[in-house]
């Protein structure tokens, strides 16, 4: 039976607490019943692991975001027709590289929309877009027969490449990407970032920018 302690067995005041706290200590550990102490080592190496589970991930999720002046980390990717892209395969064109939380919500259809809508004038810039989420290639197919988008959504389900671009979020749990963006240049340069974008004023935004280093 666990000992219980009472107001009459233990005189709480300021000159005893500390020791008589001791005391009770020691024999609740002395009459805890052995069951009952296998379940709370057990309890408290769990609380450990998972705490050290997340350490990792939060680690991970933490990786710095690729600035302008540096390379931009190749990577290979399926797209919503199934065949793999690679970043280095439009070397020679510009590359609106964009990542964006969820096939089909409301602000990301509306930044897919816009981009799609000024396709004409990245064509004239000589530049592609190209989006990026954790959605599947099966989601990615469904969002473009759905919404009329001709350029490639990428699914990144393992999300190393989000990770590798700095650009994880995590909301209630789910991990996603933020709503970053990088200008690539035709040498395979990052030339400038955008995050945190606002989905109605972002392309104009990047087209602003691509002028304006066009003219450079």
């Amino acid at each position: 039976m666990v000992y219980l302690a009472t107001a009459d067995r233990f005189c709480i005041d300021n000159e005893n607490f500390k020791s008589n706290l001791g005391i009770l200590s020691s024999r609740v550990a002395e009459e805890i019943p052995v069951n009952t102490t296998k379940v709370s080592i057990i309890a408290a190496l769990v609380v450990l692991l998972a705490g050290a589970a997340f350490t990792l991930r939060g680690k991970a999720d933490e990786t710095p975001l690729p600035q302008a002046g540096q390379v931009a980390p190749n990577f290979t990717l399926p797209s919503q027709d199934g065949s793999n892209i690679s970043l280095d395969s439009f070397r020679g064109k510009w590359v609106v590289l964009y990542f964006y939380p969820k096939d089909m919500t409301t602000g990301c259809t509306i930044e897919a929309h816009n981009f799609q809508q000024d396709m004409a004038k990245y064509q004239q810039l000589d530049a592609v877009v190209v989006g990026v989420s954790v959605d599947s290639t099966g989601s990615h197919k469904e969002f473009c027969a759905k919404e009329g988008l001709s350029f490639k959504l990428l699914s990144d389900q393992d999300k190393k490449v989000v990770v590798q671009y700095g650009s994880m979020a995590d909301y209630m749990g789910v991990k996603i990407a933020k709503r970053n963006t990088f200008l690539i240049d035709p040498q395979g340069k990052i030339v400038q970032v955008w995050t945190g974008v606002k989905p109605s004023e972002h392309s104009q935004q990047v087209l602003a920018a691509l002028t304006g280093f066009e003219k450079k």
